[in-house]
């Protein structure tokens, strides 16, 4: 990852990104005089990360946590901006940066708030602007700065705008720039959210000659499966599906060979559903129902609370298998292309 403004700044493979809020456990320099600990933690947002220092943005302003004394940094969600359920208490914008890390790109860089993705132009979501805050400049410099960084890399240039379900594309700023400036609009989508243990508790078990297994690894049955489907260049397919702090590969086979897949992505201690595919012979024998089960119920034994995912809101079955599920709309999105 590199910045616009300079070189790459400095990130060990424990550290998260900088923007991500962290939990930062370090050594005291003396133990407290009242409880006698040794440890303290920091809770923030990661402002800035090199060889000496951490430093984060706390509630009561920045706190500079040198590297020596670190002993663990562990990624935490956003804090709730409403109330409610968990899965429902995240902003549009703050939830359009936890799903960033269950479908990776391969190469990304800030713009300001904004992250421009890159992953060899594997996906829409891989390969597009997530337009969340502020660019830190005027939105024509901005949309000039992501056309000039998606041409050096041979990608169409593409932003992601997100905003409450039915919001008008044309009633955003940066939206009606991008479609004076000719950007195409694809279908827009719907993202999702639900309860990991509400969705682990839906499903029937499929018929019992279908096995559902678990796997942390991509296998080449998995991934050729997945290809069957879609277009996925290995190399950058490979990257974006196994780049997720965790991830884990959920396949459905009975004695004739595999009948459908899906994935889960965990990142900011939220699960993302992803790739999910079942073999048209094999529709209507439950095989979605349980890849989808057994995937939120890994995921609420690891501990995450709260699932995402994204379909388009043309793709009718898809929309009302979910909403079946347990998860309901949280916000839309439409990905605008330049032609």
């Amino acid at each position: 990852m590199q910045t616009p403004e300079g070189g790459p700044p400095h990130r060990s493979p424990d550290v998260p990104p900088v923007g991500t809020r962290v939990v930062v456990r370090h050594r005291l320099p003396v133990p407290d005089p009242l409880s006698g600990a040794t440890l303290t933690d920091v809770v923030g947002v990661l402002a800035h990360s090199d060889a000496e220092h951490l430093l984060v943005r706390t509630r009561r302003g920045e706190v500079a946590v040198p590297r020596a004394s670190v002993t663990v940094v562990k990624e935490l969600p956003p804090a709730p901006s409403r109330r409610g359920a968990p899965h429902l208490a995240l902003s549009v914008e703050d939830l359009q940066r936890v799903m960033v890390g269950a479908w990776p790109p391969v190469e990304s860089e800030h713009l300001g708030d904004w992250l421009l993705r890159a992953a060899g132009g594997f996906t829409q979501r891989a390969n597009s602007v997530m337009s969340a805050g502020d660019p830190g400049r005027s939105l024509d410099a901005a949309v000039d700065a992501v056309e000039a960084w998606y041409d050096a890399r041979g990608i169409t240039p593409a932003l992601t705008l997100a905003g409450p379900v039915g919001f008008a594309l044309a009633g955003d700023p940066l939206g009606a720039l991008l479609l004076a400036r000719g950007y195409l609009p694809r279908v827009t989508t719907t993202t999702f959210t639900a309860a990991a243990a509400t969705v682990a508790a839906q499903g029937p078990a499929p018929s019992p000659d279908v096995e559902v297994s678990l796997g942390r690894g991509l296998t080449d049955e998995w991934f050729a499966a997945y290809q069957g489907y879609r277009e996925a260049p290995p190399g950058p397919a490979r990257a974006v599906l196994t780049g997720s702090p965790e991830q884990v590969f959920a396949t459905a086979r009975d004695a004739d060979g595999v009948l459908g897949v899906g994935r889960l992505g965990i990142a900011a201690t939220w699960g993302g559903i992803a790739a999910m595919w079942t073999a048209p012979q094999a529709r209507r024998r439950g095989i979605a129902r349980a890849l989808l089960t057994r995937l939120a119920g890994e995921a609420h034994a690891r501990g995450v609370r709260s699932l995402h995912l994204q379909t388009d809101t043309d793709n009718a079955a898809a929309q009302a298998f979910y909403r079946s599920a347990g998860f309901v709309p949280h916000h839309e999105y439409v990905t605008l292309r330049r032609p």
